[in-house]
């Protein structure tokens, strides 16, 4: 048994062409008591400077939301839009972005109690309906803090076709990343140090085959983006039912974090990074990865650490560092420690498999 036996469920998915037009219609079908409420609409400058149609036309249709431009995706800027939003009375936040402007409007409306309605302009990774936010503390720092899902997700079929690729390939390696925290899950199960929640693994497992067996390969094609927002908000639902982050993290995660805290010059994704990590996390499991590259190859996401400036110095410190990054958390790194020498045949091997 769970302890979580309450959890939260977004009111409405919609995933459609143009749907950012009539955002107003979609909430009245599934929220209508929202409408008329004083709205707040959180972007970041650039995103409205490209958006300006679009961000204005929800602005007028919420009855003249502000539209607030944050600065950071950090803690204090969330608490600073909190603030703001209890001192004016604001009863609704919507998020306009890319995961940075989606986790700082989530905490946000997670403090002040707000009704968060997220709406993603690309599908990045799965923090769109996770019960998490990544916030910058001190600095460059950064730490996963707990919140609400959103109340409602509406997906514009149209915005994530003309995202840059590279925001789309994240998504998927984010998705794909689940083949290998699963695995980690049930070894820490088997440890004695998690428990597994059978109906989160299943959504986190159907998360990761819609996308992983999908029939339609073009990354452009609305099949393939409802597809990957679908997985994308199942992996969050699947974290919320667990009431932790396992069922779609795990060692691969411990990778993509350990270059984000150490290597902060390497420019890669979250996604892209977590992707890299599910090769060798999949050799340390004793898992066959060949399914995986393969995947990877048909969608040209490359897994070539050195086309993202990682050399094999790096590499092998990336693996060192990651077990340090959560201490108590069970991966497959407590049971292998790979040597330099099988550190770089992986590295040569992805390299040539890319």
């Amino acid at each position: 048994m769970n302890q979580h036996t309450r959890f939260n469920l977004p009111i409405c998915l919609a995933v459609e062409e143009d749907a950012f037009f009539h955002s107003d219609e979609i909430i009245k079908r599934y929220i209508p008591e929202i409408i008329g409420q004083k709205t707040l609409i959180i972007s970041e400058e650039f995103l409205m400077g490209i958006y300006k149609e679009k961000i204005c036309d929800i602005s007028s249709d919420f009855g003249g939301a502000e539209i607030y431009a944050m600065g950071s995706a950090s803690f204090d800027e969330a608490v600073s839009i909190a603030k703001k939003v209890c001192v004016e009375e604001i009863k609704v936040i919507i998020g306009i972005g890319g995961g940075r402007v989606l986790d700082t409007a989530k905490y946000a409306a997670h403090i002040s109690k707000a009704v968060y309605i997220c709406m993603p302009t690309s599908l990045s990774n799965d923090s769109l309906a996770s019960p998490f936010a990544v916030l910058e503390t001190y600095g460059k720092a950064r730490k996963t803090l707990d919140c609400k899902i959103p109340t409602a997700i509406i997906v514009d079929t149209n915005m994530i076709i003309n995202a840059p690729q590279e925001q789309t390939l994240s998504g998927i390696g984010d998705t794909i990343a689940k083949h290998t925290a699963l695995f980690d899950w049930k070894l820490a199960a088997e440890k004695g140090s998690d428990k597994i929640d059978d109906f989160a693994y299943a959504l986190s497992r159907m998360s990761f085959d819609s996308v992983y067996h999908c029939d339609q390969k073009d990354m452009k094609s609305r099949v393939f983006i409802r597809i990957l927002s679908r997985a994308l908000v199942m992996g969050g639902l699947a974290m919320e039912i667990a009431g932790s982050s396992r069922p779609c993290s795990g060692s691969e995660h411990l990778f993509a974090h350990a270059i984000e805290e150490h290597y902060p010059d390497i420019r890669i994704t979250h996604g892209l990074a977590v992707a890299l990590g599910t090769i060798p996390a999949c050799i340390f499991q004793g898992q066959d990865p060949s399914g995986l590259l393969s995947f990877y190859r048909t969608h040209s996401l490359s897994i070539d650490p050195s086309s993202y400036g990682i050399s094999e110095e790096m590499f092998a410190d990336m693996w060192e560092k990651a077990r340090t990054i959560r201490p108590g958390r069970v991966t497959v790194l407590e049971n292998v420690h790979p040597d330099r020498v099988q550190l770089n045949e992986i590295y040569h091997r992805m390299k040539e498999e890319a």
